[in-house]
């Protein structure tokens, strides 16, 4: 028989990729939105609407990778780090395209 301690290593991993898809896929996400926003060359309503349309097939994407890799530090960082760097840069082309 199984001890629980034994058990708990995959299903601890399995809650880490399952939040990483949720809540890393969500940043990611919000990030590209924001930064397509801030580079589609329409008026900007329109440019927010299509970065937003375009959230669905990212996030979508997202999920599928993270459980994907093999590695978690890899897809925590995979999702994580391209997130913080989108975000900034959609923000600072936000402020100097506005």
């Amino acid at each position: 028989m199984k001890s629980v301690a034994s058990s708990r290593g995959p299903a601890l991993a399995l809650l880490s990729r399952s939040a990483a898809a949720i809540l890393g896929g969500y940043a990611l996400t919000s990030a590209l939105v924001v930064f397509l926003g801030a580079i589609i060359p329409l008026p900007k309503g329109q440019a927010v609407l299509a970065g937003s349309l375009a959230s669905f097939a990212i996030y979508t994407v997202a999920i599928v990778w993270v459980f994907a890799v093999r590695d978690l530090k890899r897809v925590w960082l995979g999702l994580l780090l391209p997130a913080v760097l989108f975000a900034g840069l959609g923000w600072l082309l936000g402020r100097v395209l506005a």
